[in-house]
């Protein structure tokens, strides 16, 4: 049996859904401390027991933050999994922060994008200062979509390792794969050869990244659905009920919040369904782990609700949704240590 672990390529991959990121970062706050118990190293980190993290939007901004080196050394983890959490509870509120000057003058988000970038900026290059993605520890997917080329852009360390043109500023990475439309201004991110690449939010084509990062590892190791774990977490959901007599009048500006929260919920409900029925068909259904969990009444669903209340209502809630998965995650940390 030990032998069959240590053959597995293990994945850890995380949906967007902005603020939310606190429920998947919660849940990792929890995994690592199963891990320090599992292995009584009190230094185990979330990046020592996967081989390769996959996120979008906020998951693409853990992924970035569970895989920054430390300066001081350069092999070990900078953040311990509550350090990355920190990064909402403690800058969300200056993240999704809108002055009265910036709400007049876009009326509202109508007319612009709702958000400044400085307070989403300034936390980036707080966390991650001039790390390259070459830099980090770990394989890695982070996703967003090239508004120019029409077409998906993945951020991978691999390939960053292997060719200069693929290699970015971390920080840079983090602002492109994050920057949803409506929200945050569209990202002109450069790399190393300073190629300029206009970039959204990924989660605009592939909210929940599972299924890239299982292409992504069966393509670049050539590794078998069998020989996979894979640890895929969402940031809650809301099956808000939307009303035909409403939405048979409704124009472009009513649909737009319905349509990100249908687009989003229903992506990554496919994605999931996909990888169990693969999973199921190889005969390794325990190998393949979704944690998701619906948003109750006293959480506010939207992705920009960083008020102090929610943010704890939040981290709350991934805690609660970590102790209702104990067994499950008790499962995954033997499969994977």
């Amino acid at each position: 049996m030990a032998e069959s672990k240590q053959k597995l390529t293990r994945i850890l991959s995380i949906d967007g859904g902005g603020i939310r990121g606190i429920i998947p970062g919660q849940i990792l706050v929890i995994l690592e401390e199963k891990l320090k118990a599992k292995t009584g190293n009190a230094e185990a980190r979330i990046a020592d027991y996967f081989d390769l993290i996959a996120g979008t939007s906020t998951g693409g901004i853990l992924t970035c933050a569970y895989l920054t080196p430390d300066k001081e050394s350069p092999l070990r983890p900078k953040f311990d999994a509550p350090q990355v959490v920190d990064l909402y509870l403690k800058n969300g509120g200056d993240i999704f922060s809108i002055s009265l000057g910036h709400k007049i003058r876009t009326m509202g988000g109508i007319t612009d994008e709702k958000y400044p970038e400085a307070g989403l900026e300034k936390a980036l290059e707080k966390y991650f200062g001039d790390t390259k993605l070459s830099e980090l520890l770990k394989p890695c997917l982070v996703t967003s979509y090239d508004i120019k080329h029409r077409q998906g852009h993945f951020f991978t360390q691999h390939d960053a390792i292997k060719r200069k043109g693929w290699d970015y500023l971390v920080k840079d990475v983090a602002r492109a794969t994050s920057a949803a439309p409506t929200y945050f201004e569209c990202s002109n991110v450069k790399s190393a050869t300073d190629v300029s690449y206009p970039l959204i939010d990924g989660g605009v084509f592939v909210n929940n990244p599972t299924l890239c990062a299982f292409a992504e590892v069966y393509n670049e190791y050539k590794t078998a659905p069998n020989q996979m774990a894979i640890l895929s977490l969402g940031t809650g959901y809301s099956r808000k009920q939307y009303d035909y007599d409403k939405a048979k009048d409704w124009g472009m500006v009513q649909w737009v919040k319905p349509l990100i929260d249908i687009m989003m919920s229903g992506v990554a409900d496919v994605v999931d369904y996909q990888l169990r029925q693969m999973f199921e068909a190889v005969g390794v259904p325990n190998q393949y782990l979704r944690i998701n969990t619906e948003m109750p009444i006293d959480v506010n669903p939207d992705m920009d609700d960083a008020s102090p209340k929610n943010l704890q209502a939040l981290k709350e809630l991934g805690t609660y949704t970590a102790q209702n998965f104990d067994t499950q995650l008790n499962a995954f940390v033997d499969l994977i240590v």
